[in-house]
């Protein structure tokens, strides 16, 4: 069945529609969603239950991490059918209830679709690492090794050591980018591009509205298996420090010029069903990769990078990132996001020990005021801070593999806390898979919803302000002058011009900005401010919006 029934007529009318353009992602983790069953794990039920909460938020995307089958080496990023629900997370009947309830509600479902690599439980790869001579023998990436035994090349993986795993059966090396359990496909197989496009379109037949590509740069490899060189100055990692995968520059195991034909084929897929695609790009130059990745109108709807989800992060940063993306792009568009399940929570990374309510409303205040669509991981409209988890409760391989410097990415994955008086804070009536960390329990849904001066409040007052200004949701973007810590940037749309000041730190600042003598204050904001003329106050993570009309 053709499924564009469930979008706005507006957006079927033409492409030219670009709905998501509009919208705000929202990001579920299911592990730590809601657990329906009581076994500690949040599940598809789960996420159905609280759906409500997230369609009250105002947001249009919601984007599932994966619910696949899947041996949870990497919690899901393993998958082992890419056609059916993990039993951990439910059944397909309880996705289709998931979905059904979501449109109801007016919500897109985006799920992920982790093309590049799979578990090396998946019955593709068990057929191929039997023979070299059996059908799937080169659906993934094999190699035999140098005269002395060593792997082909030197790539490294993302979680560690060599990106090279021998294989006893075949007497070869093959590829993963990240786990030794997640061997990668060989993209240069046109059958293995056929297969990820079948898979995709079971769940399109099933109603999905879009998917968000994993790795999406990650799809093919050098055919010539080069060496990458080291990597210079100019190479931007997206790693932490202490892993030596950030030493190379990662020119031959990723990002190949082949991946812009595959990504039009998803595109002319997508395209049938009214879908749209995020990409995930982690790669050396992350916004020339992503420019060209949706430029035009044959390859992806939008991308996002990591560009800023960094560990630290200055007012000249965000000003350079955004100001590089606009420069390069040719018409395509950007998602910026400031959290997601890979990296510590924004209240933490950029907030550090003094982040506050204030900081969490400012941040969220400055993502909508970039042009772009806003993505939102759950837990952040809470302002929710990175759980710190001892060595014995940690799940992540990464974080074992670099503990204690790198503590992995469990730290950000704790369960959501949606009672602060309930057992476990109301995500499950049995232990989670991780803990709920205390700091949590005040900061809970049910305490927020009962303040009407919480983040949550303040996150679903901005999200609907955002829907109503037509120069936010459209306009250009450029910045002005201003000393750190301060951002200042001008949105425009016609003959309609709107300020936004952020003071990113902890400290008040006063600055003079003369290009806003005719400006109006939009209160309707509600960050802190003082303004005289043209001069500026703005308090510890204070912010402040005008408005210009010639």
């Amino acid at each position: 069945m053709n499924t564009s029934k469930n979008f706005p007529s507006t957006a079927l009318s033409a492409q030219t529609a670009q709905w998501w353009r509009e919208a705000v992602i929202y990001q579920v983790y299911p592990r730590s969603f809601a657990d329906s069953n009581g076994d500690g794990i949040g599940d598809l039920p789960g996420i159905t239950a609280r759906l409500d909460y997230i369609a009250a938020l105002g947001v249009d995307i919601v984007w599932i991490s994966p619910f696949f089958k899947s041996p949870m080496a990497d919690f899901g990023y393993d998958v082992s059918d890419y056609c059916d629900v993990d039993p951990l997370f439910g059944t397909l009947r309880d996705f289709d209830l998931l979905l059904e309830k979501a449109h109801s509600l007016g919500l897109k479902i985006m799920i992920d679709q982790v093309l590049s690599h799979c578990s090396d439980q998946h019955p593709w790869f068990i057929e191929s690492r039997e023979s070299r001579d059996n059908p799937k023998a080169d659906w993934y990436v094999w190699a035999d090794p140098r005269a002395d035994g060593n792997p082909p090349n030197n790539w490294l993986s993302v979680f560690g050591g060599s990106s090279w795993q021998w294989d006893a059966r075949r007497r070869q090396y093959y590829l993963h980018n990240f786990l030794t359990s997640q061997p990668d496909l060989n993209f240069h197989h046109p059958e293995v591009q056929q297969a990820h496009l079948d898979a995709m379109r079971f769940w399109l037949e099933r109603g999905v509205d879009g998917f968000r590509l994993d790795a999406c740069n990650f799809h093919f490899h050098d055919q010539q298996l080069r060496s990458n060189p080291p990597a210079s100055s100019r190479d931007t990692k997206t790693v932490q420090d202490t892993n030596p995968y950030g030493m190379q520059a990662h020119i031959y195991d990723k990002t190949q010029p082949e991946n812009l034909a595959f990504l039009q084929r998803v595109r002319t897929l997508l395209n049938e069903y009214g879908a749209v695609a995020i990409g995930e790009v982690g790669a050396d130059d992350s916004l020339a990769v992503m420019a060209q990745y949706t430029e035009g109108d044959d390859k992806l709807h939008m991308a996002y990078s990591f560009n800023l989800l960094t560990p630290s992060v200055t007012a000249g940063y965000i000003r350079e990132q955004v100001e590089q993306y606009e420069s390069r792009v040719k018409g395509g568009w950007v998602s910026w996001s400031v959290g997601n399940h890979d990296v510590a929570r924004v209240m933490s990374r950029w907030g550090g020990t003094d982040a506050s309510p204030a900081f969490a409303k400012m941040m969220y205040a400055l993502q909508m005021a970039l042009r772009g669509t806003p993505c939102l991981y759950q837990g952040d409209e809470l302002g929710l801070t990175e759980a710190d988890i001892a060595f014995e409760d940690i799940q992540d391989p990464y974080g074992k593999t670099f503990w204690p410097e790198f503590k992995g990415r469990d730290g950000c994955r704790t369960p959501m806390p949606w009672q602060a008086a309930a057992q476990y804070a109301g995500f499950s009536t049995h232990k989670p898979w991780l803990p709920v960390p205390a700091e949590h329990l005040p900061k809970a849904a049910d305490q927020q919803e009962s303040d009407p001066q919480s983040v949550l409040h303040y996150v679903r007052h901005i999200l609907r302000w955002r829907k109503q200004q037509a120069v936010l949701l459209h306009g250009d973007i450029r910045f002005l002058d201003a000393p750190e810590p301060v951002l200042l940037l001008v949105r425009r749309l016609g003959e309609q011009q709107m300020f936004a000041a952020f003071n990113l730190s902890p400290q008040a600042v006063t600055l003079q900005v003369p290009e806003i003598v005719a400006a109006t204050t939009l209160d309707a904001v509600q960050l802190p401010f003082e303004r005289h003329g043209t001069t500026l106050t703005l308090p510890a993570w204070g912010g402040w919006f005008g408005q210009e009309c010639h």
